[in-house]
């Protein structure tokens, strides 16, 4: 079977939160038989904004020339695609406007992230539904920057205070955010994460996953991996899901390219590494 999946989600240790160098990821991405991998470490960003999750702007240009050694190491064999997780909130984008004239990214992953202490701090007011409905408006307004191709972790807000998640008090609000998605025509996630985190859960849940159906909005799948053991962790369950849902397909960025593969061969790729 030929190889054709790509992990769309990757860190390095430049994310200071995550271990393993660029060829340790591509190596466990070969053992599982996927074509290739995107490196998306978190943006850095000019002032203090969560510096304990992404690179100094000062190691910008090492990151870009890391991937670019990994990609041509690896030429031939794993396909290394250079991507970038940026975080977004409001305010944020003439910052990362100026940070993608910088590097030939073929994968701009914008992401909200929720559960984070800089994000609650500002946007928690003691209101947990309240929290959960400016989370979802954030995501859509990622998406309708234009800025980026697919949109991470979609629901990922479940995670920042999981006894307080009841995906039936959200879904009003989490549709018209997929209505907003849907129509800027910006993909979403399938994370698989979440199955790690508490509630164990992928993102997004069923429930989204069967309304972004509904809206027909192109799902990417990554692991989000954060060391090289969960590079392409869970595609089997998570290309099970999205079958359950009605998806018959899976895309992926190229050179900003959308393309996309059918989920059953997709499924029939993949390898059980013998490590």
């Amino acid at each position: 079977m030929n190889r054709i999946v790509y992990d769309s989600h990757i860190h390095t240790y430049l994310c200071k939160h995550a271990i393993g160098k660029p060829d340790e990821y591509v190596s466990a991405a070969d053992r599982r038989g996927l074509q290739g991998i995107v490196i998306t470490c978190h943006n850095p960003v000019p002032y203090d904004w969560s510096p304990e999750y992404r690179m100094e702007l000062d190691e910008f240009d090492e990151y870009i020339s890391l991937v670019a050694r990994t990609r041509e190491e690896w030429r031939g064999k794993v396909d290394v695609r250079l991507g970038m997780e940026f975080d977004y909130i409001p305010g944020m984008e003439n910052w990362i406007e100026t940070l993608m004239k910088r590097a030939p990214f073929q994968y701009r992953l914008g992401s909200v992230h929720a559960p984070i202490t800089d994000y609650m701090d500002r946007f928690f007011y003691g209101d947990f539904l309240g929290f959960q409905r400016i989370y979802f408006d954030h995501i859509a307004q990622a998406a309708e920057t234009g800025l980026f191709h697919a949109i991470a972790h979609p629901d990922v807000v479940k995670h920042a205070i999981p006894r307080h998640w009841r995906v039936e008090e959200i879904m009003d609000e989490m549709k018209r955010s997929l209505d907003r998605i849907a129509a800027a025509g910006t993909a979403l996630e399938f994370n698989t994460s979440g199955a790690n985190k508490i509630p164990s859960e992928m993102n997004p849940g069923m429930e989204m996953l069967l309304e972004m159906k509904a809206r027909d909005i192109p799902v990417v799948i990554g692991s989000d991996s954060h060391t090289p053991a969960r590079v392409g962790d869970r595609f089997v369950e998570a290309f099970d899901a999205m079958l359950e849902a009605g998806y018959r397909s899976v895309c992926y960025f190229i050179e900003s390219e959308k393309r996309e593969i059918p989920i059953e061969e997709a499924k029939a790729s993949l390898r059980v590494p013998t490590d």
